[in-house]
Order: C-alpha cells, then structure tokens, then sequence
C-alpha cells in the first residue's frame, strides 16, 4: 500500500497545535474591509480552532 499524500491546499490552511487541535485563519479578510468595523476587522486577525463537526474531515486532509 503506498504512503498516503497530504493535501497540499489543507496543509498550507492548517495547522496542527500540541494539544491535537487543529488552528485556522478567519475569513473575510482579503477585500472589501472598507464597509467593516475597526472591532470585526482586528478579530479577523486572530486565529481560530476548527469547529468540531469539521474536524475529522480537515485530519482526513492532513493524513495526521
């Protein structure tokens, strides 16, 4: 059986922390921040953990 590949596109996106969760950026930030708050656009900044219905998907990705 061969080696199972990661998927390249899932391992740039995440990341995998000590503790066995799985850390995300927030969404929303590329374009079109003119029309958001000072507050929505600072806590886009900040990382995230995957939501729990999501997360053996994103391992699947990973191969972890």
């Amino acid at each position: 059986m061969p080696k199972m590949k990661t998927r390249r596109g899932a391992a740039k996106r995440f990341k995998l922390t000590a503790s066995g969760k799985l850390k995300r950026n927030k969404a929303n930030h590329r374009h079109m921040l003119v029309r958001r708050s000072n507050k929505a656009k600072r806590k886009m900044r900040q990382s995230d953990f995957v939501a729990a219905g999501d997360r053996r998907n994103v391992r699947r990705m990973l191969c972890v």
